[in-house]
């Protein structure tokens, strides 16, 4: 059985012959028996920076180049490695990456839903939170569904957290998902709020969060791995803030084209204060794009559970096209089985399939229309 490139270690790769001659090299490596095992928390410039002893007496931040021989095998936050050489955590000393450990999950996507190339964002990750504005900038359900389908086929459960509540009502956008089982979070400012937690806003100003919005956020967090996972300016490092006690920086929304700002540069894994071990939330640059080129089409349609049974009634190879013959899907919507949103829902799913040249070309505008 084909071992996962997952589980690659520098002894996986095959040496050529040196060219020079007079000592040919050799395809043994190292067993690295007194590796160390570490948590990747970021990387910036070929640098990884690894939580090592975590939860002991011990624990201390690693520096570490990764071996030549990994140099095509993406490392990210989130990943468990072995490393070797220098792992004190001493200031200006440097250790060596040889190994990504096997991965639980792993978080993808594609630049574009053509790029055959899949990019790994984060890695073990147990959830994903989806962070949306309900307005400034206006939330785009294209952007949702392709998140949902990310997370349902990496193994991640899903959490909707809408910010921004105070500017504007969500519920025509939550009604998009009545018929979906995972769990949603409305966030608000609370300037004037005696009940409130402090946190840097997206205008880089103090604010106050409903405090029973991160209370309630932060009930789903002990004991997992969280990745945070949204457009540039809806919020996502001020919950990490008020979440944390961090500084990440924020960023606010341009008032003349209504794109965010990008602050954060690289992905950070952070600790939870006073939480079980193991409970570490991860805040993600915004993101311009979620192509799911990676994705089986199958798969994008297991991913919307309210729709699937539809196809029950599908001839053989339908393709589920706006223009399909007899396709299950649209009697299924118009008996009203996926409820009042139903037709939305289903065009929502032939956007991300790809089958409506229509549909495709109004979500290609709208999600550039934010960053």
């Amino acid at each position: 059985m084909a071992r996962s490139t997952d589980s690659w270690d520098e002894s996986d790769v095959r040496i050529r012959p040196s060219k020079k001659g007079s000592r040919p090299r050799t395809k043994d490596r190292p067993s690295h028996d007194d590796a160390v095992t570490g948590r990747i928390i970021t990387v910036d410039r070929g640098r990884y920076t690894a939580v090592v002893g975590e939860d002991s007496g011990n624990e201390r931040v690693v520096i570490a180049a990764r071996a030549r021989e990994l140099r095509r095998n993406p490392v990210v936050a989130g990943d468990f490695v072995s490393l070797v050489g220098d792992v004190s955590g001493e200031p200006d000393t440097l250790a060596r990456l040889v190994k990504i450990q096997d991965r639980k999950t792993l978080l993808r996507r594609s630049a574009d839903d053509t790029d055959p190339v899949e990019r790994a964002v984060v890695a073990n990750a147990d959830q994903l939170v989806i962070v949306v504005a309900a307005a400034n900038p206006e939330p785009r359900t294209g952007f949702i569904d392709r998140a949902l389908v990310a997370a349902y086929d990496a193994g991640i459960e899903p959490i909707l957290l809408v910010t921004k509540a105070d500017v504007k009502d969500p519920a025509e956008l939550l009604s998009n998902y009545t018929h979906l089982d995972f769990p949603v979070i409305i966030s608000r400012t609370a300037n004037s709020a005696a009940s409130g937690i402090d946190a840097r806003s997206d205008d880089g100003l103090s604010a106050r969060l409903d405090s029973s919005a991160v209370a309630e956020m932060r009930g789903h967090l002990d004991g997992k791995v969280t990745v945070m996972l949204g457009h540039s300016g809806v919020g996502k490092s001020t919950m990490v803030n008020a979440l944390t006690g961090a500084e990440r920086a924020t960023g606010g929304v341009n008032a003349v084209t209504g794109r965010g700002r990008h602050t954060s540069s690289s992905a950070l894994a952070l600790k939870l204060a006073d939480a079980p071990s193991g409970s570490w939330i991860i805040d993600t640059p915004g993101i311009r794009s979620f192509g799911l080129a990676h994705v089986d089409p199958d798969r994008i349609l297991r991913s919307f559970p309210d729709l699937s049974p539809g196809i029950d009634d599908c001839e053989r190879g339908c393709k589920h096209t706006a223009t399909a013959v007899n396709c299950g899907l649209d009697a299924w919507v118009g008996g009203g089985h996926a409820g009042p949103t139903g037709a939305a829902r289903l065009g929502s799913l032939r956007r991300l399939l790809g089958t409506d040249p229509r549909m495709e070309a109004q979500e290609a505008k709208e999600l550039g229309s934010v960053t």
